[in-house]
């Protein structure tokens, strides 16, 4: 039976959809990638992230910031876990990292106790995705079905880690576009501050905001502030970023920037007269909203650029190429 050329072209058009939609469903993220191949995976991380969040609360913001940092950076890959090489940039040691960014060793003590059940099998990026949603759970945020199946990175990008991560100083049209070229919306944008509703801030960093006597901040928190930040020196003091619930992830950081409270200029700057004013009070009046808000956000930060299916890695230990 012969075919003609537009048929046979057909045929295999057809053919090469079916293949790719095979290629795409199997490439998914799932929650359920690691039921059988390392069916205790997500209880070996909850116990390392329980572990260190019990030691030191702020831990817990410090995990959620990890994620957040690897994400922004070249997509949730896990390339903020390498250490220099001689042919590799760390992302470490960008600014926005630099001195700041913590729970790298929590990360490789979860992989450790994996590699010992399962070695070769459960991925940094993914480990770095279970401990945020885990870290939120600890001190009273929500929760979320995190997606699995994600591949360690063989690269990192100093370069990008310098120039893509959102900064404390940036103006609302910066963060709204920032997060926009990640596939983030405004909303997201906004939901995701309410991280800064835990962990801490270094004096340096909201020097400039304390002792601008702008209209935009409230001059008692500004008077308290300054006690533990001076004009010179002292750049590394921390002071929490929300004075109420320091140690909760609540909708408190909303209410802060309703009495002109936020600490960092970008916290503050989404409660200005622009377009995320109406978020901000809505998750100020409602801590469902925000909940639910975050939680998806968080899902959706987690769906970033992943490496999958072929693509990438399982490093043995997270900070280094097998």
């Amino acid at each position: 039976m012969s075919i003609s050329n537009n048929s046979f072209a057909a045929i295999v058009a057809i053919f090469s959809l079916i293949l790719l939609s095979s290629m795409q469903c199997h490439a998914q993220l799932s929650s359920t990638f690691y039921d059988r191949t390392c069916p205790n995976a997500i209880n070996t991380i909850r116990t390392s992230v329980r572990q260190a969040v019990s030691r030191e609360r702020r831990m817990a913001a410090s995990l959620i910031r990890l994620h957040f940092h690897d994400c922004f950076v070249q997509g949730c890959d896990a390339s903020i876990l390498l250490d220099e090489t001689p042919t590799i940039v760390s992302e470490k040691t960008a600014l926005p990292n630099l001195g700041s960014v913590r729970g790298y060793g929590i990360i490789e003590d979860a992989k450790r106790e994996l590699e010992k059940t399962c070695p070769g099998v459960v991925s940094c990026a993914d480990i770095l995705a279970v401990a945020a949603r885990d870290a939120s759970t600890l001190v009273g945020g929500p929760s979320w079905t995190v997606k699995l199946g994600r591949r360690d990175s063989t690269t990192a990008s100093h370069t990008l880690a310098e120039t893509d991560l959102p900064g404390p100083f940036d103006p609302l049209t910066r963060l709204i576009s920032g997060f926009a070229n990640k596939g983030l919306s405004t909303r997201d944008m906004v939901a995701l501050s309410g991280s800064h509703s835990i962990g801490q801030a270094q004096c340096f960093l909201f020097r400039d905001r304390i002792y601008s006597n702008e209209s935009d901040i409230d001059a008692g928190f500004a008077s308290t502030r300054r006690r533990q930040c001076p004009q010179e020196d002292q750049n590394g003091n921390l002071a929490p970023l929300d004075l109420v619930t320091p140690n909760q992830l609540d909708n408190n950081y909303f209410k802060n920037l309703r009495q002109r409270k936020g600490l960092l200029q970008s916290d503050q700057v989404l409660l200005s007269g622009g377009s995320t004013d109406d978020i901000v009070l809505e998750y100020s009046n409602s801590p469902r909203a925000f909940a639910s808000d975050f939680a998806a956000a968080m899902v959706r930060m987690g769906d970033i650029s992943p490496l999958t299916g072929s693509n990438g890695i399982i490093r043995t230990v997270c900070g280094a190429i097998n």
